[in-house]
């Protein structure tokens, strides 16, 4: 056995973040770590690479005990870590980006010709083409996964920890990793990857680990498990298989038509989009982040004024309205980013869940305190969202809880026209399941849903439409019945443009 972790428990105070976890990875092998969020995942692999220490348990390195008390030391045992935001330098070379903290040196200089050619030999011998010239900001995101790769590997690591490694990548570049992986696999490199995404799994592992509050629920050769028993072992019950209604469409409730946003020297951040969303349908907008999607949101929620054309929400312009007016006017909104849009992180459970509430359920000036508190405990029962108490800052939530709670303010406003940006960023499997529940249960009841998701999954599960983003422009569009992933993820990468 290539590595071995035995019993390895740590805790935070009275948290248990992982209770007894055994683990171990073979030479050549893909192992997957999957579980819900606070599952201890991510505490595991950093007690490998070195970033946490273990309260208690062992680890063996080809049947050797080593203590690894930090990365330097994590690479000295050629264990390396690509962790799901990229650690590169934009403006930096491919080559500068690989060899950077081992620069190959003439004299007391850096010697970019020889980092060029190691980096040459490095891309031939692991069979993964990039041009080691090429500046990393003008690279997608797949290529810049394969950069992080090749400089783990550039350090000499046979073991290579991938957090997350598909979640800002498009279906087709996630393919792509997927047969590197392999092909690296086939060479005797071994991988641990954290994902949760169990279809990706059941695709790239060879073994699979599920944790489930810290403790290994079962380890399973990949031929002899499929995608309902791991998710049976990651929330330890059955999962609802949500079967969308037919749907049934109602009035317009969102036009936007030819409007226009330039950026800096005039680059149009957005170009010229078109589209609708009636009552009784969730429209669904696929695309890789960076290419529109927030830009448009923004401008729908009165957060950016447009240079040229019309947003009409239930007939009423609302072209130059305040972000008060245009939630006034109906329109309700989960944002993409949590911490700094959907919260304020000093203010409590309570103070949060009741943001746009309060003007509506004052008396006399005064707050209706105890409808209100009532409001968000039903909240908290229904979501399951661990917050302790409702005087609890929201600093101190996990990220998925405090999802859960701006979706079910949101959704709970019961405003006819929704914003549903990455609604289930950052929550586990079962929040999931709910949350689509209740955007399947807002759009039967006649609500307008504009879905934005970076999970390709996720728009072909819930959209009745689907438009995919490029550059600023709506690359295509599709009917639920009529979309595939292979046209969804051409449209994502630029190709085979319809708009």
């Amino acid at each position: 056995m290539l590595l071995q972790m035995s019993q390895i428990t740590k805790s935070y105070g009275a948290l248990l973040a992982n209770s007894n976890v055994d683990f171990s990875l073979r030479q050549g092998e893909i192992h997957a770590l999957v579980g819900e969020n606070g599952a201890g995942k991510t505490t595991l692999m950093r007690i490998l690479y070195g970033m946490e220490q273990p309260t208690s348990g062992v680890i063996h390195l080809q049947g050797k005990p080593v203590i690894i008390t930090n990365p330097i030391e994590a690479i000295h045992h050629r264990i390396g870590m690509v962790h799901q935001h990229f650690m590169l330098f934009s403006s930096f070379t491919v080559a500068e980006n690989i060899v950077i903290g081992n620069e190959p040196t003439s004299g007391l200089k850096f010697d970019r010709k020889e980092a060029v050619r190691k980096v040459e030999a490095l891309c031939a011998q692991y069979r993964m083409p990039i041009d080691p010239m090429k500046k990393l900001g003008d690279c997608p995101l797949g290529l810049q996964q394969r950069v992080e790769i090749l400089k783990v590997l550039y350090h000499g690591a046979d073991i290579i920890i991938l957090d997350e490694p598909t979640g800002v990548l498009t279906p087709i570049e996630a393919k792509e990793l997927i047969v590197v992986m392999k092909g690296l696999a086939s060479q005797g490199k071994s991988f641990i990857i954290i994902t949760h995404k169990l279809n990706e799994v059941m695709e790239v592992a060879d073994r699979v680990t599920v944790l489930r509050d810290g403790k290994v629920t079962g380890t399973r050769d990949i031929t002899a498990t499929n995608v309902e028993e791991l998710s049976r072992l990651m929330v330890g019950r059955e999962l609802i298989n949500l079967t969308p209604q037919a749907a049934a469409i109602g009035k317009t409730v969102l036009e936007v038509k030819d409007i226009i946003l330039k950026g800096n020297k005039g680059k149009r951040l957005l170009d010229q989009i078109n589209l609708e969303v009636r009552a009784g349908e969730i429209v669904g907008i696929a695309g890789i982040s960076g290419n529109g999607q927030s830009e448009l949101i923004q401008c729908i929620a009165g957060m950016q004024p447009i240079d040229q054309g019309q947003i009409r929400l239930l007939n009423q312009n609302i072209v130059g309205r305040s972000v008060r007016e245009v939630r006034d006017l109906g329109l309700a909104h989960i944002p993409e980013d949590r911490y700094q849009l959907g919260a304020a992180k000093e203010g409590t459970v309570l103070e949060n869940g009741i943001m746009g509430y309060h003007r509506k359920s004052s008396r006399y000036g005064l707050l209706q305190g105890k409808l209100l508190r009532d409001k968000v405990s039903r909240w908290i029962k229904q979501f399951q969202i661990k917050a302790g108490a409702q005087s609890v800052k929201v600093k101190f939530l996990s990220g998925g809880n405090l999802q859960k709670l701006i979706v079910a303010r949101e959704i709970d406003r019961n405003e006819p026209f929704l914003i549903a940006a990455e609604p289930t960023r950052g929550v586990d499997i079962g929040a999931m399941e709910l949350i689509h529940a209740e955007l399947l249960k807002k759009r039967d009841q006649q609500g307008a849903i504009l879905l934005i998701s970076s999970e390709l999954t996720e728009i072909l599960k819930l959209s009745d439409r689907i438009l995919v983003m490029y550059e600023g422009k709506i690359a295509g569009e599709l009917s639920a019945e009529n979309a595939t992933e292979e046209q969804i993820s051409l449209w994502m990468a630029g190709g085979d443009s319809h708009a």
